[in-house]
């Protein structure tokens, strides 16, 4: 067999080092120019039906291979690598090294050089990553407030870390850049949150000033009867408020809400309904009804 029809077979599907195949006599420069390789960052290549340009778990495998001694995959990148969460489409993967360190500037590719603890490090599936708790740090100090809190909700909901945990980590780590608004941030994060949009729907009712709503309330219609739960609520004033996301379109989905909004209304709550454009779209009208909401039901009656 000659090494160019053995070298898909041998140098498998994830990326790997140009340098190492050529060593390895896998392959030869002049092949890995040839289409049946594409070039991910410098000397890093994959195999052309491997890949997937949106695949940033390949992005992620790529640029492990570029990683200096104690470089790890950090910030958003490491938020997706835990399954918290999803950077936006073709971000570049985001990598901390430390200060003494060095790596090449390239595209597609996010370098941060700071101080990395021995508690900060861990790894999944062999790939370098910062730990649960420093990817929460990093994650809560983002400019974005709303992707901030997004991505705490869900390090958070998948038990990868908690608030006791993350405030002593805040506690001791006082003095480091954006420590305070971590702190900030996490108040206003939420473990029970299931879903991203059900954080954007909580915070747009937050920001407008309204009481902060309960998640994941469970209301007992009959005694004998499973709980019902409800994404949001005010309690006392018996409102429940729903996130629909397109599942919810389903008709076996859609007839079994029905039922449950009935009896939610039949036990003397008002049930309140919305959906990805009511929160991102139409966030104004999305206030108004529930401030009608919580008026009426405050009123003397």
């Amino acid at each position: 067999m000659t090494r160019t029809s053995s070298a898909p077979h041998r140098l498998g599907l994830a990326p790997f080092r140009g340098s190492h195949a050529t060593a390895a006599d896998l392959v030869t420069r002049r092949q890995l120019q040839s289409p049946r390789w594409h070039r991910l960052f410098h000397d890093i290549y994959v195999r052309a039906s491997e890949y997937t340009p949106d695949d940033h778990r390949m992005w992620c495998a790529a640029a492990a291979l570029t990683l200096p001694a104690g470089g790890v995959i950090s910030g958003p990148s490491a938020v997706f690598l835990w399954g918290a969460g999803s950077p936006p489409r073709g971000s570049a993967v985001t990598v901390t090294i430390p200060p003494s360190c060095s790596l090449r500037v390239q595209r597609g590719l996010k370098v941060s050089r700071g101080k990395l603890l021995p508690e900060d490090l861990d790894s999944i599936s062999g790939l370098p990553v910062t730990s649960p708790g420093r990817t929460a740090f990093d994650a809560g100090r983002l400019p974005d407030r709303r992707r901030a809190i997004m991505a705490l909700d869900a390090l958070l909901h998948r038990r990868l870390v908690t608030i006791e945990q993350l405030t002593a980590l805040a506690t001791a780590r006082h003095g480091w850049r954006g420590v305070a608004l971590f702190t900030t941030r996490l108040a206003e994060a939420e473990p029970l949150t299931e879903s991203p949009m059900e954080t954007l729907l909580r915070l747009l009712i937050t920001d407008a000033g309204l009481p902060r709503p309960v998640a994941q309330h469970k209301i007992l219609i009959s005694r004998g009867a499973a709980p019902l739960r409800v994404d949001l609520a005010y309690p006392t004033l018996r409102i429940a408020i729903e996130y629909e996301g397109d599942h919810h379109r389903q008709r076996s989905v859609f007839r079994h809400d029905i039922a449950r909004q009935r009896r939610l209304e039949e036990a003397g709550w008002l049930v309140l309904r919305f959906t990805a454009d009511d929160v991102l779209r139409t966030p104004a009208d999305t206030i108004r009804a529930i401030t009608a909401a919580l008026r009426r039901r405050r009123r003397p009656h």
